[in-house]
């Protein structure tokens, strides 16, 4: 397998399309919800919300790619570690990881399975 990790990148966002639609989505957010935030609150929210966001929508979005429970199994996760990302999820979405859908996310299950992974431009 390829080490990527001396090519370099036009910048650590690569090309910027996420930032630049999460940038969008911040403005227009903050604009409507920013003054409602306490501003005692934000920072603690700040500081842990990032890594329990990445955490979380990161093991729905391998849930889904490996095919749930069995799936994440064959990729190593324990029994425990499984169950108990479950119920974060479930506390924090409401929903169990099979019934959940991202809004604006669609999963290609055929271009994930293919060898290559697929750049967007």
């Amino acid at each position: 397998m390829p080490d990527f990790r001396t090519d370099p990148m036009e910048s650590a966002d690569g090309k910027g399309i996420a930032r630049r639609a999460w940038d969008a989505y911040v403005k227009k957010t903050n604009q409507l919800v920013g003054p409602a935030l306490d501003p005692l609150l934000l920072p603690a929210a700040e500081k842990i919300g990032g890594a329990v966001a990445v955490d979380v929508f990161g093991f729905w979005l391998a849930w889904h790619l490996e095919g749930g429970f069995d799936g994440l199994r064959r990729m190593g996760l324990s029994r425990s570690a499984i169950y108990r990302r479950v119920k974060i999820f479930r506390s924090l979405t409401g929903f169990h990881p099979d019934e959940y859908s991202m809004p604006g996310v669609t999963i290609d299950l055929a271009a994930y399975r293919q060898a290559e992974p697929i750049a967007t431009e």
